[in-house]
């Protein structure tokens, strides 16, 4: 699978190069066109369909519901990575999202938060409210992040959250009222524009 943007940062579109027989699994309303003979199918009642090329290969083009980056985030086999929930436009059969990953219980607790945890190997295209920087952290640097402009970080970066006034409204599931203190080494994905 090979991923190719265009007209980003503003209207990002995905062009998504399969193999033969290759699928990605994306939301249906985000298909935008592909090549003749793509097919679509659900792996599971409730999940975002599969589109798989024929036996000759083919393409498809991945238009974010709404204005923005896309950007494909290549998962390497050894590091996960955290990344802000609704945050993926499509994915490969070879990377995962790991529903119960221990670092994410241990920063939201019992409650679902606003980062959902990804690992495999391959492209991850992600849709992002705004163009894509990369903060390149070295070892005991720090930076702090407000949630509604994260976009992804890796395992190897340290990760606090914190309320900005303890006194004022919280929600780990938004991010309303918090903060992300990040220590490296490692990279950490934000957006020009926050999060709706």
């Amino acid at each position: 699978m090979r991923v190719h943007t265009r007209h980003t940062p503003a209207f990002g579109v995905a062009r998504v190069t399969l193999n033969p027989g290759e699928g990605v699994q994306a939301e249906a309303e985000t298909l935008l066109a592909s090549s003749f003979g793509v097919t679509s199918a659900q792996s599971r009642k409730g999940a975002p369909p599969v589109f798989t090329a024929p036996a000759e290969g083919g393409w498809v083009d991945l238009a974010p519901r709404d204005p923005g980056d896309v950007y494909p985030l290549e998962l390497d086999g050894t590091t996960g990575w955290s990344v802000a929930r609704g945050a993926v436009l499509a994915r490969p059969a070879t990377v995962r999202r790991d529903q119960h990953w221990p670092a994410l219980q241990t920063l939201f607790g019992g409650d679902t938060g606003f980062l959902e945890h990804f690992s495999g190997a391959g492209p991850l295209v992600l849709t992002c409210a705004g163009p894509v920087e990369a903060f390149t952290l070295e070892q005991r640097e720090l930076v702090t992040v407000t949630p509604g402009f994260l976009v992804a970080y890796p395992d190897t970066v340290q990760c606090r959250l914190r309320a900005l006034d303890p006194a004022g409204p919280q929600s780990v599931r938004t991010g309303e009222g918090l903060a992300l203190d990040f220590a490296g080494p490692g990279t950490v994905l934000v957006q020009a524009r926050a999060r709706r």
